[in-house]
Order: structure tokens, then C-alpha cells, then sequence
């Protein structure tokens, strides 16, 4: 399974941006598809969560300005971030995650640069 992520770039504070992310080769139907970001000098946090039955969760930090969804017949989760700050600054990846009978598989794609001006 390969992600590639796409949509970064610089946004002014206040702005919008839509990240969009698609997975290749062997997918299963029932998959969790992911948001994460890492800011300099900083963990990787977990930004937002979409399963393939469309249910979400997001980071309390961008919760009423972030929207994850997701097209399930073309594998691709999307981040439409809304009225971003300056501390939406970092490096967004997306990740999927899901299970073949007892193993659990998760992939990452190669990250993708949001750089919030003030």
C-alpha cells in the first residue's frame, strides 16, 4: 500500500487549505484513514481519524476549523482546514490503518508542508 499526500503550501493566518491524500494497491473496504502533522521540535500528533464508515474524531486543537472526509471508492482522505493559525504550522501525513484476520497494518504517506504566515 503506498499514500501520496498532496495540497500543502503557505496560507495566511485566517485562510483555508485542503490537503487530500490517496492510497494504492491492495486496500481493504473497512479501513481507518488518518491525519497526523509534526511541527518542529515537536511529536507527531494525531490531527483527525475517519473510518470507512464515515465516523470521525478530531484533535481537540482544531476542532470546529478542521473537516476530515473521504471517497471511498477512490481510496482518498482529504483535510480541509479552515481559519488556520500560525501553530497549524507543521508537516501533515496521512496514514491508514486496518486488519487482515490477526494482523493489524498501518501505512504512512510522505508528508506534506503547511506553513501558516501571521
Amino acid at each position: 500500500v503506498q499514500l501520496q499526500a498532496s495540497g500543502g503550501g503557505l496560507v495566511q493566518a485566517g485562510g483555508s487549505l485542503r490537503l487530500s491524500c490517496t492510497a494504492s494497491g491492495s486496500v481493504p473496504s473497512i479501513n481507518d484513514m488518518y491525519w497526523y502533522r509534526q511541527a518542529p521540535g515537536n511529536q507527531r500528533e494525531r490531527v483527525a481519524r475517519i473510518s470507512s464508515g464515515g465516523t470521525t474524531d478530531y484533535a481537540y486543537s482544531v476542532k470546529g476549523r478542521f473537516t476530515v472526509s473521504r471517497d471511498n471508492a477512490e481510496n482518498t482522505v482529504y483535510l480541509q482546514m479552515n481559519n488556520v493559525k500560525p501553530e497549524d504550522t507543521a508537516v501533515y501525513y496521512c496514514n491508514i490503518a486496518f486488519g487482515v484476520g490477526a494482523m493489524r497494518y498501518d501505512y504512512w504517506g510522505q508528508g506534506t508542508l503547511v506553513t501558516v504566515s501571521s
